[in-house]
């Protein structure tokens, strides 16, 4: 019996990004997260899987080109919200000669707070717990806001009755944060009903003060979280999956160019090969191979190419 292809819908927010060079010139992209982790997940796949990105931007030319690119891409645009008289967030990137970033936002303003508050969101939210997977991160409840955040927890309840796998990222940015027990407590109301937790090491250091990698996995277990992986940059990732622990080396990379996205992409291959049958250890691998050739290009998006 041929099933259906599995159904993924990803949570959070796109913005206008510049890349500014050397000299001072500016580069127009478009990048975010978990658009990055959509884009690249869709290509994984290559169609066999349906992926879903769910947002809210506005009616302005920008917004045309993300779901013009977005189309490309594969990814469905059927839970995309186009708000009237909004805009999308804006964010710079400037890189030093080791490819290390510096991020500046200009987002308050951007339609995606509204993304679960809005009135055209209902149908959105209704949709949400049918997915075979949902995927969001820390930048989602971020971004979300508070009311947001109680509608993505109602949202998760519905989805855990079913048969719908929840990942998170943890991608940590104090600065989109009143404070760091604010950030503590939205991460702790959705962690409870997450299935595959993709974690950067010093950002949960950052958040929870977790002294090593073992502190994470201990406070995890208690969760009871069943898939946890740990990134660690140019580092192996660590892998603790039904009982079982992996290290996994990463790929050697000699010249790092921009390690936008890096994590972004990781995800995406380790998701697209577990859900093709793959085990922890052989989407480790996949995750790296891909983090490794984003690196090596300018911008969060490399090139399909």
């Amino acid at each position: 019996m041929n099933l259906p292809p599995p159904r993924i819908a990803l949570i959070g927010e796109c913005m206008i990004e510049l890349q500014q060079h050397a000299d001072g010139s500016l580069h127009q992209s478009f990048g975010g997260d978990t658009l990055n982790t959509a884009v690249y997940l869709s290509r994984e796949l290559g169609g066999r899987a349906s992926v879903d990105y769910v947002t809210a931007l506005g009616d302005d030319s920008f917004s045309d080109s993300m779901c013009r690119i977005w189309r490309e891409e594969g990814i469905g645009l059927d839970l995309v919200q186009r708000l009237p008289g909004r805009l999308p967030g804006l964010y710079c990137i400037q890189t030093d000669a080791k490819g290390e970033r510096r991020f500046l936002y200009w987002r308050n303003e951007a339609a995606v707070r509204d993304c679960f508050t809005a009135p055209s969101a209902a149908p959105v939210l209704a949709a949400l717990p049918d997915y075979d997977v949902l995927y969001f991160s820390g930048i989602t409840l971020a971004v979300l806001g508070e009311c947001g955040r109680e509608k993505l927890v109602e949202v998760l309840e519905l989805a855990r009755q079913g048969d719908t796998r929840v990942v998170f990222d943890n991608n940590y940015r104090p600065r989109l944060w009143a404070g760091v027990e604010q950030a503590r407590a939205a991460y702790r109301s959705v962690l409870p009903y997450v299935d595959m937790a993709l974690l950067t090491l010093e950002d949960e250091q950052a958040l929870f003060d977790y002294a090593d990698a073992q502190a994470v996995f201990s406070a995890h277990e208690n969760i009871g979280t069943p898939e946890v992986v740990i990134k660690r940059g140019a580092g192996s990732c660590l892998v603790h999956c039904e009982g079982e622990a992996f290290e996994v080396p990463a790929c050697k990379v000699e010249t790092v160019v921009d390690t936008t996205a890096a994590g972004d992409s990781f995800s995406a291959a380790y998701l697209a090969s577990r859900l093709g049958g793959g085990d922890p250890q052989q989407a480790a691998l996949a995750g790296h191979r891909l983090a490794s050739r984003v690196i090596q290009v300018r911008g969060a998006l490399i090139p399909r190419t």
